[in-house]
């Protein structure tokens, strides 16, 4: 679509269409100018032909009437002109119907026998097929023509429907019904329905032309056969990309001995690497070992209780059977841990011959970003840049951009970095440089003299990093004028008000920056797609923040450049390996496992995070670990960013079902005893079977599934087909030019739809009440109803049988930013935990959602795990407090320990112990970063997460939405001066009420051994070691407490002054230096009466 360098404005729901920044005659041109003339008889554009005129009907006067209606009206009207009532003379490239004369002239063989002859050879479709009038799609991309297919090839349901035919609709009788689009109204087109038994009678050759008028013995003829035989040679070359019998089973080894031995090209490109049985095995040994030690663990802690402080021992009792649970949930998932293997050179030979077009698949990239104050526009530029200049052939990458906040400073600044990209590009293709993110490029410290780097490099490179600074200056020149908005609000260079400039009410938006026609690189080359999207906002309407802005992305890229792969990443996270595209193509278009695989996840990696990682940023436990679990199962979870799609996976469609082979049979017993001893209850399984499936297809409303589809060229109903239309339109929105993409597996869009129609079509789709009366939100695209909506988008994918796959690069796919503070992380883990609770308590919660899908168990256990997490704050909380009350009373949560029970605590340690240490071996995972992923999961889990579940409680619930505010206060400190600015917020008090009361119990605790003597050390022992285990996890809050100065501030000083009180108070109130049973009297010596 080009939008000649123009921003394109409009509102479908207000009927509003404009071009800002036009040329000078017009700043403005409305639709009906662009698009040229209009079909006098439907109210379609009239298309271009391939001499590009608008084509004409009739020759005697031109009125003005489209293709499709020209030939309906030879077809089945009077076929003359409505107006002059001159008769229709054929046209090349439309059907020879009776009456036309011979016409030795026009050499149109292909269209004048064969209606369906012309579809075959592929011709695209025009702007008037894609409104919606008599033409569909099969899978393959090919269109079909209905209104001419009068003898339908397959007499059979159209699989579309599932094999269920309406007996309401007649079959002698077809009506193919427009949509209202537009402004045009509706259509019908009667059309008798052919009878299949009745063969058709072949149009006879002329006698008086030769035969090789038709082809037969012609040069012409040779030469078609000779280039037949030459594309079936080179089919035999290469694999084509399509799934195997069994649509791509994953469990099966592609590296097994029964593969056969083929040539590099056709060899599998990537594989299974399963980690060795030496680290694998005594994993699995020690996990079974810890169940039976918990087992003996709590038999003891049941039938031991203890009398004199019964509600301290039951309270933790309670708290560690919930600890068990979470252990159990989060360890089994990591049973089967794998790791992966590219082959990049296989991809190039397999889809990049020498000589030829590139046949590797299309990717349309999503940027999103919301406010360019929180979020950089210079941030946001270096990912643009690093996505422009990736390793993938340019006319396969568009990149699209969300601005959801309408911020006429994230438009500027794009249109900076497209103009900037011209230079950088090329230099990054030129000397194949990493990252190609220019701010992470040129902040490396490299030796000039090292490796002998080639003169001209280091010049260019001086004069790449100047140019680089000057656009650094325009980009914070633009962030520092855009502080004071203009009263009458910001307007564009051409004096046009910007559309934006009320941020919850404004139109649509959308520009093409870059890859049209005329705007390339300094050294001429094409550069990718890049176009900027601002969806519709209008008051009253439920936006649903991200997960509302992808799906706005989705049905604006298809319309536009609809490729079959999708990558999304946050607008700080930059492309870090330029072959991360190819990387994941490895798996997508893998012949023999890609059909099934829904998205390929790459791991985060962050930059700017201090080598002591107090806060637990690079979250290497989940990504190392735990993801490596999950890939083994069915794959890892969607993290919400470094993610590539299979578009139709987010469709909602179903993953291709695998062929069962046959099952065996065993000829021992005899017919009629396995009838009846079997035959009731197979009947039985097989209704229950049938029953979930029907039931399965009803809940998640699926329309057809993909490995159905096998197009709708011949179909016997034309009714069925405007029933399974209108079932798409309910379920994708009215757009019949978005609907018809979704039908195409392999993407692509035409090529013969003018401008004006493709820039209606985006606009609508992007516009507010677009998806009402639709699935999108509930089982299309990103799933609505959680903060979190990336956890639950990967759920439904992973319910609808499809699978993930994990793809850990040597050198990382994609680096973003971490907030490095303390509240600012604290933040972070809260929404997290609030998206987690929004979904325990949604009907998507996958402790009840799901069942009968494709969905396995281990994977809905990691699921679970990812939901009910926030339910340990409460028992870690309590358990945290136990050991203050311990100190503080006398009292312990176990009694005098046997010989036995110290035997099995031991055990218990030395379990856990162990099991962390093997997971850390095969998961390359070092003890640092383990511990200090201990240590903030208690942090977490007595703060963000308990602040989360009351939240959501509140939210769900109540319906009361409750926003925690963070003020600032700190000074710069160096190169990681944001470790140490303090944010106060109320997500700061549980962790500190408990570092406090932990450290007054020590010294408590400690003063009562010292007071009572030697015999009280020994049962203070396990007291100050379950407090020390509190605050040693505790540490890194405390530091962040203290900051780098060692200084407190003053609303933390106000609050444990405050709480130093109370537990003063409760101090005296104990007195644990006096006798439990009183003070002891002993008789004075002295006789004070005698004095």
């Amino acid at each position: 679509m080009n939008t000649g360098g123009r921003l394109v404005a409009g509102s479908h729901n207000r009927n509003e269409f404009v071009l800002i920044n036009a040329d000078d005659n017009g700043k403005i041109k409305s639709v009906q100018e662009l698009s040229g003339q209009i079909c006098q008889i439907c109210g379609d554009e009239i298309e271009i032909t391939e001499d590009g005129e608008p084509f004409v009907a009739c020759n005697e006067c031109a009125f003005p009437v489209c293709r499709p209606c020209y030939e309906y009206e030879r077809r089945e009207g009077n076929q003359v002109c409505p107006q002059c009532k001159t008769r229709y003379k054929r046209i090349k490239g439309c059907p020879r119907v009776e009456g036309d004369e011979e016409e030795d002239g026009i050499d149109d063989l292909d269209n004048e026998f064969d209606y369906g002859y012309a579809d075959a050879l592929g011709l695209q479709p025009s702007d008037s097929m894609l409104s919606g009038r008599g033409y569909s799609y099969n899978i393959s991309g090919n269109l079909t023509n209905l209104e001419h297919d009068m003898s339908p090839l397959n007499s059979e349901i159209p699989l579309l429907t599932y094999g269920e035919e309406d007996p309401d609709i007649s079959s002698d009788r077809h009506a193919l019904i427009v949509p209202p689009f537009a402004n045009n109204g509706n259509r019908v087109h009667p059309m008798p329905y052919g009878d299949p038994s009745i063969p058709l009678q072949p149009k006879p050759m002329v006698p008086k032309k030769d035969l090789a008028v038709y082809g037969y013995g012609s040069v012409a003829w040779k030469d078609r056969m000779e280039d037949w035989k030459r594309r079936q040679s080179d089919r035999l070359q290469v694999v084509k990309h399509e799934g195997n019998n069994n649509g791509g089973n994953f469990d099966d080894e592609l590296d097994g001995p029964e593969l056969p031995m083929m040539d590099e090209g056709r060899q599998p490109l990537s594989r299974k690497l399963p980690i060795s049985s030496s680290k694998i095995n005594p994993y699995r040994i020690i996990i079974i070992l810890r169940l039976v030690i918990l087992g003996l663990f709590f038999h003891y802690r049941i039938l031991h209780p203890v009398n004199d402080a019964y509600g301290l021992w039951l309270t933790s009792v309670i708290c560690e059977i919930w600890f068990a649970v979470s252990w159990i949930m989060d360890q089994f998932p990591k049973w089967y841990p794998i790791e992966r293997e590219t082959y990049l050179d296989r991809l190039s030979l397999r889809y990049e011959k020498e000589g030829k077009p590139s046949e590797l698949s299309s990717v349309d990239i999503f940027v999103s970003t919301v406010d360019p104050m929180k979020e950089p526009p210079l941030i946001t530029a270096n990912t643009v840049l690093s996505i422009l200049a990736v390793d993938y052939p340019v006319d396969k990458v568009a990149c699209y951009v969300s601005d959801d906040g309408a911020a006429m400073l994230t438009f500027e600044a794009l249109s900076e970095t497209s103009e900037f990209a011209r230079r950088w590009v090329p230099f990054c293709k030129k000397y194949n440089i990493e990252p190609r993110a220019p701010e992470w490029y040129f902040s490396q410290k490299m030796d000039y003299l090292k490796n002998k780097v080639h003169p001209a490099f280091v010049r260019e490179r001086r004069a790449m990093k100047r140019d680089y600074e000057e656009f650094k200056v325009r980009i914070n020149s633009l962030v520092a004028t855009a502080q004071k908005v203009p009263e009458d609000g910001w307007t564009m260079q051409d004096g046009t008000p910007w559309p934006g400039n009320n941020v919850r009410d404004h139109p649509g938006m959308i520009q093409v920056l870059l890859g049209q026609d005329g705007v390339r690189d300094i050294e001429g080359n094409e550069l990718p797609r890049l176009v900027y999207v601002s969806r519709e906002k209008r008051p009253g309407f439920d936006h649903h923040k991200k997960a509302g802005a992808m799906n706005a992305l989705v049905r604006v890229s298809a319309i536009i450049s609809n490729a079959p792969y999708l990558l999304n990443v946050d607008c700080d996270h930059y492309i870090n390996n330029s072959k991360a595209l190819r990387e994941a193509m490895c798996f997508m278009m893998d012949p023999q496992v890609g059909k099934k695989v829904c998205y390929v996840q790459f791991p985060q990696r962050f930059d700017g995070i201090d080598r002591h990682d107090r806060y637990s940023n690079r979250n290497v436990v989940f990504f190392d670990i735990n993801m490596k679990g999950l890939d083994g199962i069915q794959g890892p979870i969607y993290v919400g960013t470094g993610c590539v799609f299979r578009r139709q996976a987010l469709y909602g469609y179903d993953a291709p079902a695998k062929k069962k082979a046959p099952s065996k049979t065993c000829n021992c017993w005899p017919k009629w005893c396995c009838c009846l001893c079997c035959g009731s209850w197979k009947k039985r399984n097989a209704k229950t079977k049938e029953k979930k499936k029907v039931k399965h297809r009803e809940a998640s409303k699926q329309i057809h599934a993909l490995e159905n589809i096998e197009g709708i060229e011949g179909s016997s109903t034309d009714k069925s087909s405007n029933l399974a239309q209108l079932k798409l339109e309910k379920r994708f929105g009215q757009s019949p030019v978005f609907v018809a993409s979704t039908l195409l597996e392999n993407g692509g869009v035409p090529h013969d739809v003018s401008p004006a129609s493709l820039l209606k079509e985006a606009i609508q789709v992007i516009s507010c009440g677009y998806e009402e009366k639709s699935e999108w939100g509930k089982e299309v695209g990103w799933i609505y109803g959680s903060v979190t909506e990336d956890i639950l988008t990967g759920f439904k994918m992973h319910c609808h049988g499809w699978r993930s796959v994990y793809c850990i690069p040597k050198r990382p796919a994609f680096k973003g930013s971490a907030p490095i503070n303390l509240s600012d992380r604290l933040h972070q883990v809260l929404r997290w935990a609030l998206g987690s609770v929004e979904i325990l308590l949604s009907k998507h919660c996958p402790i009840w959602y799901g069942y009968g899908s494709g969905l396995k168990w281990l994977e809905r256990f990691s699921y679970i795990n990812s939901v009910v997490y926030p339910l340990t704050s409460i028992p870690l909380l309590v358990y945290c407090t136990l050991p203050a009350i311990c100190l503080l009373t006398g009292k312990f949560i176990v009694p005098e320990i046997s010989n036995y029970a110290s035997l099995v605590f031991m055990a218990l340690f030395i379990s856990i112990a162990a099991t962390s240490i093997l997971e850390m071996q095969w998961g390359g995972v070092g003890i640092d970063d383990w511990w200090r992923n201990e240590q903030f999961w208690v942090i977490g889990g007595v703060s963000s997460h308990l602040f989360a579940l009351f939240q959501g409680l509140l939210k769900v619930l109540a319906g009361v939405d409750t926003n925690f505010t963070v003020t600032s206060k700190a000074a710069d400190d160096g190169e990681f001066s944001e470790l140490y600015i303090f944010k106060w917020t109320s997500l700061l008090i549980p962790p500190t009420t408990l570092l406090i009361i932990n450290i007054v119990g020590v010294v408590v605790g400690v003063s009562d051994a010292i007071n009572n003597g030697y015999d009280s050390w020994g049962p203070l022992f396990g007291r100050l070691f379950f407090a020390l285990w509190v605050i040693i996890h505790l540490y890194p809050f405390l530091k962040g407490l203290l900051g780098k100065q060692d200084r407190m501030p003053t609303i933390v000083l106000v609050w444990s002054i405050l709480l130093a009180s109370i537990l003063t108070l409760m101090w005296v109130r104990i007195n644990p230096f006096v006798s439990r049973d009183g003070p002891v009297l002993e008789i004075c010596g002295l006789n004070c009466d005698e004095s």
